[in-house]
């Protein structure tokens, strides 16, 4: 199949700077991609890199697009080289988009993100209210004492069944792992809390794997593992070293949608997929793979539209005004 190829750059600032353990986050910047096929079908796609968790930096996935020619063909689609996942994931996407393939619907419950530190006390009720029953925190940005402080007030403020999870995007240390850990294992033991830690998302830092694997066998709280799995070849690594725990999975920097497909059905791993802070386009793609995927009937994490002003024309006003 032939393509007429179209892309643009886009960028759309946050409502409030998101703060994680690699810093403030101010702008998401992208591409979105336009394939027209030669029936005049129209695929949309969107390359959302996020360098500082693994995939290519923006400027690579603009020097790629601006390498192709105006018509390109599935064969080109299905030869982007894996150091380039954010690419992989938004052609192959919007090769998709043209089929009926994007019409299973999406029942999956959503995770809402909530700021961190003591911001988190304030906002979770509004979320609460718009329907979200899962949370995460993001923890590894301040002293552990204080965090722990907020934590004890966030776990005695949040209703009942709700489910909480710990995202530290590899910002401890292990004696500060071990102290998250217990602490949760102690409030579930002591049945203290009706809420559910449900995981502590990337503890360590990536190149601290066998510490990890370790620490995932001394506690009954379940780990996440996130920035280790990034993209398929990490996510691959990982399963052949030994992690049967919880996979989170990126399916905007993830790489090949049919490759992730493809080691998903192979080896049934327990996954929770994840935004990248994309736009509705991504989001639609990522959300069929979810679906399709999803295997413990965990929330996905896509709770983050209030992290941006709604702007309901903004990819018509993309297209024309340039």
């Amino acid at each position: 199949m032939h393509y007429q190829f179209e892309f643009r750059p886009y960028q759309r600032r946050f409502v409030r700077s998101l703060t994680t353990n690699h810093g403030k986050w101010d702008i998401r910047e992208g591409i979105i991609l336009r394939l027209t096929d030669e029936s005049g079908k129209v695929g949309w796609g969107e390359i959302a890199p996020i360098s500082w968790f693994g995939s290519e930096t923006l400027e690579q996935a603009l020097d790629f697009c601006r390498q192709l020619p105006r018509e390109i063909t599935d064969e080109i689609i299905f030869s982007i080289p894996d150091e380039l996942p954010a690419c992989q994931f938004g052609f192959e996407s919007a090769q998709e988009w043209r089929s009926e393939f994007f019409s299973m619907p999406h029942t999956q419950s959503f995770s809402a993100l909530l700021p961190s530190g003591e911001a988190a006390l304030n906002q979770w009720e509004t979320l609460w209210q718009q329907g979200y029953r899962t949370f995460k925190w993001k923890i590894g940005v301040y002293a552990i004492a204080h965090e722990l402080e907020i934590f004890e007030s966030l776990i005695h403020t949040l209703p009942a069944f709700t489910k909480l999870r710990l995202d530290a995007n590899g910002g401890l240390t292990y004696e500060e792992a071990n102290l998250w850990l217990w602490t949760c294992d102690n409030l579930k033991e002591n049945g203290e809390i009706p809420l559910e830690i449900e995981f502590i998302e990337q503890p360590l830092p990536v190149e601290q794997f066998q510490q990890m694997l370790e620490l995932s066998m001394s506690y009954e709280t379940a780990i996440a593992l996130d920035e280790s799995v990034a993209t398929l070849g990490q996510l691959a690594a990982c399963y052949q070293q030994g992690w049967r725990g919880i996979f989170v999975i990126k399916p905007g920097i993830v790489g090949s949608p049919s490759g992730l497909r493809k080691f998903c059905h192979q080896h049934q791993i327990d996954t929770v997929f994840s935004s990248v802070f994309e736009t509705a386009i991504a989001r639609q793609a990522a959300l069929q793979l979810a679906a399709e995927l999803s295997k413990n009937n965990r929330a996905i994490g896509f709770g983050i539209d209030h992290f941006f002003e709604q702007e309901e024309t903004w990819l018509q006003s993309l297209w024309n005004d340039l």
